[in-house]
């Protein structure tokens, strides 16, 4: 029997621990894949802590995902061979069938399968994933850059593209964290006039090297809206910032049918009044991750104007030590495991 080795979670809220685990067979539209790198993402806290329904313990979780195909299972489209190099992300395949999916929004499927949460995911030496969820990866791209964009890249990269904001349009980034700091670089790269907002002065040259054109300190004296309008106003904010009060902030810097794009994720309401929105025409939308084809999208765009993550890296055999770093908040900016 061969073995490979996953970093798991015993129960709820629990400590990982790495274990042998019996190599797994790809089933019917299946491919199985020699992980070699992965990202942790601050969703797996989802899983880790059992806060979502349907967590199975023992849990290995991991949603961005980089290897090569080692293995095809039976009735896989022949586009996949082995050898190849994919990433699966936070969209880890759909059921094809609810009416998200006949409308060809596989993203916001009914019963999406997030790798860490409805199979095993990218904590381990080898995963299997539904063809629908892969992601060709460009040659270009190191497994440790491309990891991250399969979430974290393709969620900001994807709601700047399917914002209503076009190239030239103001457009700000609130928070230059482990989503924010792509997202600037995106949003310059796609032609935006830039703004990048985050707390303190100390981060204003750290954005301008990000690619801002302007920066906005959200502690400082002028309120980050009237500082948007004296700019213009924004066609689009992205709010990669966890905090319902900084995203509130924002809207009142939009133009007329600016748009408030929020991914970043926060239990507390949002402080906005219907009156805010109606005269001019503001929107307010959630957005999800990406599919298999944003998620290429995103890499190749990333390949191409030479974009990359900020990244720390640690082996597999210590993600408990890295799963713990991602918490406290202390990298810049994202963790990756390596199976090398």
């Amino acid at each position: 029997m061969s073995t490979h080795r996953v970093a798991q979670v015993a129960e709820a809220g629990g400590r990982f621990e790495i274990v042998e685990r019996e190599v797994p067979e790809p089933g019917p539209r299946q491919v199985r894949i020699a992980v070699e790198a992965c990202g942790i993402c601050h969703s797996d806290v989802l899983f880790v802590n059992a806060m979502v329904p349907g967590v199975r313990f023992p849990v290995v979780p991991g949603h961005e995902i980089v290897g090569r195909i080692e293995v095809v299972g039976p009735g896989t489209d022949d586009v996949w061979r082995v050898g190849d190099r994919v990433a699966v992300g936070w969209f880890g395949g759909s059921c094809g069938h609810c009416t998200s999916c006949r409308k060809g929004d596989f993203v916001t499927c009914e019963t999406l399968k997030v790798p860490g949460w409805a199979y095993d995911g990218g904590y381990a030496e080898k995963v299997i994933a539904p063809a629908d969820a892969l992601a060709r990866v460009p040659d270009a791209l190191a497994p440790t850059d491309a990891a991250p964009l399969a979430c974290a890249g393709v969620t900001v990269f994807n709601g700047l593209r399917r914002s209503s904001a076009r190239p030239g349009d103001l457009v700000a980034v609130l928070g230059i964290g482990g989503l924010g700091h792509l997202g600037v670089r995106y949003a310059a790269a796609m032609g935006f006039e830039t703004v990048a907002i985050a707390r303190g002065a100390d981060k204003a040259d750290f954005a301008k090297q990000l690619g801002a054109h302007h920066y906005i300190d959200s502690t400082g004296d002028t309120p980050v809206a009237d500082t948007l309008r004296s700019l213009g106003g924004a066609g689009a904010v992205l709010a990669t910032a966890a905090n319902s009060a900084a995203i509130t902030a924002t809207v009142d810097g939009l133009r007329a049918r600016g748009e408030l794009v929020v991914i970043g994720a926060d239990v507390e309401p949002l402080g906005i009044s219907p009156n805010q929105l109606l005269m001019t025409g503001k929107i307010v939308r959630g957005h999800p991750s990406g599919t298999a084809q944003d998620v290429e999208d995103t890499m190749a765009f990333s390949a191409l104007h030479g974009i990359r993550p900020m990244t720390e890296i640690m082996p597999l055999g210590e993600t408990d030590a890295a799963y713990q770093r991602m918490l406290s908040g202390a990298p810049r900016f994202r963790m990756v495991l390596t199976t090398g």
